[in-house]
């Protein structure tokens, strides 16, 4: 048996689980999708995807991790979110996955409403915290989504060139 192929499997696997986690805020997709990537560099000796392509990859799949964590922050800061909502809509994410499309929508919104009820705030601030929360996280989920194919144009483009 060709171990190489199982390999090379393997790391297919990896780039499409990224590709499908890159749409969930606040999950590793694009990391896995880099090591994907890496993996098949590293199983053909870096000759068809040389080192330098594996650099910028990293480096882009640094930059998406990095802004998908600042963007839900700065949606809920410029709305004056507290800390309690920022923990809020970080739970609420991982709650809504469990349920799904709409949780996966709702969750962060309603986790950083909670989370700013909680710390005493009146019903209007805190909408518009878990407003600001959600436009965040969509804005680093459409980042995150075009760094993800950017990545995955330049990993073919290397294979095909």
């Amino acid at each position: 048996m060709d171990w190489n192929i199982l390999w090379y499997v393997i790391a297919g696997i990896l780039i499409v689980a990224g590709l499908v986690g890159a749409i969930l805020p606040n999950l590793p997709g694009i990391p896995v999708m880099f090591g994907g990537m890496l993996l098949a560099a590293w199983i053909g000796h870096f000759q068809k995807i040389p080192v330098w392509v594996i650099v910028v990859l990293g480096a882009l799949a640094g930059f998406s991790v990095m802004f998908d964590f600042v963007a839900g922050s700065v949606g809920a800061r410029r709305y004056g979110a507290s800390k309690a909502a920022v923990w809020g809509a970080f739970l609420g994410t991982i709650v809504g996955l469990f349920f799904g499309i709409p949780g996966i929508i709702l969750g962060p919104f309603a986790g950083a409403v909670i989370g700013q009820l909680a710390s005493g705030s009146p019903v209007d601030h805190a909408a518009r915290v878990g407003v600001g929360t959600w436009v965040g996280l969509m804005v680093g989920t459409a980042i995150k989504l075009a760094v993800a194919f950017m990545m995955l144009g330049m990993f073919a483009l290397t294979l095909v060139l």
